[in-house]
């Protein structure tokens, strides 16, 4: 039935808008991941308060996180646009 909306004569403001939100919901998810996989690395237990070593394992986590989830995106760009060029060259 959303079929219709991804069709070419689809209003292009209502595209972008379903893109729009298409693209929250991945960083919401993203985010969720995040949390999930840092608080299993680095909370021992719950209390008050956050030792400076939990904050500092936090830290670290989102770090390396949003650090591997750039790489696995630039990595996904570049083997994309060499199967572009690939598929170009042989059309050529």
């Amino acid at each position: 039935m959303i079929n219709y909306l991804l069709q070419p004569t689809a209003d292009p403001q209502l595209q972008q808008f379903i893109e729009i939100e298409s693209q929250k919901q991945r960083f919401q998810q993203l985010v969720h991941q995040m949390t999930e996989v840092c608080w299993e690395k680095c909370m021992d237990k719950p209390g008050p308060k956050l030792d400076s070593r939990t904050e500092m394992c936090f830290v670290n986590c989102v770090e390396r996180f949003i650090d591997t989830s750039q790489f696995i995106l630039n990595r996904l760009e570049q083997t994309q646009r060499g199967k572009g060029s690939f598929s170009e060259s042989m059309s050529d």
